[in-house]
């Protein structure tokens, strides 16, 4: 029996709540073993975890604005980092990061090192400052510092279109593992992902998202580790694989060179008969590493994206210190590390497990209908994520006769390295939970901003707390349910449009939040300008290198945030100069909030 406080006590929470998964895991492999289908292990992975999630969810229910918006300022600094590293290792992260190194090489390395990197500005630039200000939101602080309501006004648009773009990906995300482990149309898994993402969050708002983030992390860690150490150890990488991955690396290029990679290529009709969005297993080139300031340019635009995107700001707004939402960031960077080291060497035992002759679930050279009836071939065939075909006609499988969908690296490997299924449940959900996290904190960012920032700080002042929290629980379910709406068009694949979301909110958000802490002479009109032109600008040079215009300075429809940023700290350096400096108060105000210590602003006045 847990006695005492619940804050107190979390370390024996969570302990308890580790040891039943891992059982619940333990009791799946005997199911297995005991002829228990595929599809009831993948329903069983899927519906326990979110059952799990939505009783922590109704539990962490609340009417208070103080817990609903920023969980009663009461997070411990450890379970803080883990719930911010569940908040920020989405779908793409989990899902898809793996497959873009796969496809594309070390060039989305840049991904890596941009959303790793990002933490630094955050410790050093952001996160002590606005928990020193003691605002609920991000436009809480633009709104708050600048002062006016049009500056609050334009960062809850920035905010919507940065964090509407990138919740879309964590639908995809769970739509994907939902259409696979539950058997039906992506068009109406979609929806299931977000009935589950609701069920933790619309109750208890932050606090409900942050108890449930921690749990999500625990899931997602172990179901992202466990495959990597255990195909790695079958394989003979070693059980602890990341210091033999340039060994690997070397090992796929020598096979890829027996099997004639780069002599044989895919005729225009050969290509036009393969499903949209699959690649062929060796592509390897893209503009992503062409050049030096590609990779450069991309790991900047999302080191300033990661310090811009406010679901991770507000993370900090939990804390109870200044101190501690310093520290919330260095453990949040060890939780990123554990799985953000792992998916390098994710990518490479997946191809070697496809392409390796030595091995017994190599594929290439073996024949076409040998392949087309493999079980796990057939399955992912199914949901439309595997493809092989007889280009040259000889009934053998060349290197460029197969491909396969980004997201399924991940979510088949385990399947394709010959693992018990029990393995590919766990990372079904796995990724749930890494979507499920992500979509949590982006739609209550959403929500939280319009309800506080538009409906309570603008619209009606005098609105009581409960009117409110009812305010921002309709948006949650109309954002979610527009979110799953554009998520099942599949107009933008699940990194992609993650990337577009870094992109948008370093455009409009990142020159004003740094310079409203750093620079006491940016004022309300130089705030306006920056978000305005900084978002309108990075938009517009979106839809004109989408629409064939010809990229300026090597930045590409990956990388217009530092076009859109660029834009935005001149207006805003300019404008601001042109106009009054703030008044004696705003500027007071910014030197107390540069003291990385004592009560918080807000709470002052």
């Amino acid at each position: 029996m847990i006695k005492g406080n619940f804050i107190d006590n979390l370390p024996k929470v969570y302990g308890i709540y580790t040891g039943g998964f891992l059982a619940f895991i333990i009791i799946m492999a005997i199911g297995e073993q005991m002829g228990m289908s595929a599809k009831a292990i993948g329903i069983a992975f899927v519906a326990f975890t979110v059952a799990i999630y939505a009783i922590i969810g109704y539990l962490s229910r609340t009417a208070q604005a103080d817990a609903y918006y920023v969980a009663g300022r009461q997070v411990p600094t450890v379970f803080n980092g883990m719930a911010t590293a569940a908040d920020w290792m989405s779908g793409a992260s989990f899902v898809a990061m793996a497959g873009g190194i796969y496809f594309k090489g070390y060039g989305y390395m840049a991904l890596l090192v941009g959303w790793t990197g990002g933490y630094v500005l955050v410790a050093s630039l952001l996160a002590p400052y606005l928990r020193k200000f003691g605002c609920y939101t991000v436009p809480d602080f633009i709104g708050t510092r600048y002062g006016g309501n049009l500056s609050r006004f334009l960062a809850v648009v920035v905010l919507t279109v940065a964090s509407f773009t990138y919740v879309t990906a964590q639908i995809n995300a769970t739509g994907t593992i939902a259409s696979v482990a539950l058997d039906i149309p992506f068009q109406y898994a979609v929806y299931v992902g977000l009935v589950s993402i609701l069920l933790c969050s619309m109750l208890g708002g932050m606090r409900g998202v942050t108890w449930t983030q921690v749990a999500q992390y625990i899931v997602l860690i172990i179901a992202y580790l466990l495959p990597v150490f255990w195909i790695s150890n079958k394989m003979g990488a070693g059980f602890f694989p990341h210091f033999m991955l340039a060994d690997e690396v070397a090992r796929i290029a020598d096979l890829e060179v027996q099997f004639g990679l780069g002599t044989v290529t895919n005729s225009a009709a050969d290509l036009a008969t393969v499903p949209k969005g699959l690649a062929g297993i060796t592509k390897a080139h893209s503009a992503v590493n062409a050049t030096p300031w590609a990779f450069i340019s991309l790991a900047l635009a999302m080191m300033m994206g990661t310090a811009s995107l406010p679901h991770v700001m507000m993370r900090y707004f939990t804390t109870p210190s200044v101190k501690a939402a310093r520290k919330s960031v260095g453990w949040s960077l060890f939780f990123i590390f554990l799985l953000y080291s792992s998916a390098p060497m994710l990518a490479t035992l997946s191809k070697l497990s496809l392409i390796d002759p030595n091995l017994a679930t190599g594929i290439i050279g073996k024949s076409i209908s040998e392949v087309q009836a493999i079980d796990w071939y057939q399955n992912w065939n199914q949901a439309n994520l595997m493809f092989v075909s007889d280009f040259n006609g000889n009934g053998t499988l060349e290197l460029n006769e197969f491909f396969m969908g980004g997201k399924a690296v991940v979510l088949a490997t385990p399947e394709i390295a010959g693992l018990p299924y029990v393995i590919s449940g766990l990372v079904a959900a796995g990724g749930m939970a890494a979507a499920m996290s992500t979509a949590d904190g982006l739609i209550l960012a959403i929500a939280n901003a319009l309800s506080h920032d538009l409906y309570y700080k603008i619209i009606d002042p005098k609105a009581e707390t409960a009117k409110r929290l009812v305010v921002a629980r309709v948006l949650l379910v109309v954002i979610g349910f527009a979110g799953a709406t554009i998520a099942a068009m599949e107009i933008q694949g699940i990194l992609g449009s993650v990337i577009w979301a870094f992109d948008f909110a370093m455009s409009g958000l990142f020159f004003p939040l740094v310079l409203g802490v750093w620079w006491k002479r940016a004022n309300r009109e130089g705030a306006i300008a920056g978000m305005a032109l900084g978002l309108a600008s990075g938009m517009g040079y979106l839809i004109w290198v989408r629409n064939g215009g010809s990229g300026f300075l090597g930045i590409t429809q990956l990388t217009f945030g530092i076009f859109g940023s660029a834009v935005s700290l001149v207006s805003m350096v300019v404008v601001s100069l042109i106009t009054s400096e703030p008044d004696a108060a705003t500027q007071k105000m910014v030197d107390e909030v540069r003291v990385p210590a004592g009560k918080s602003i807000l709470g002052k006045h």
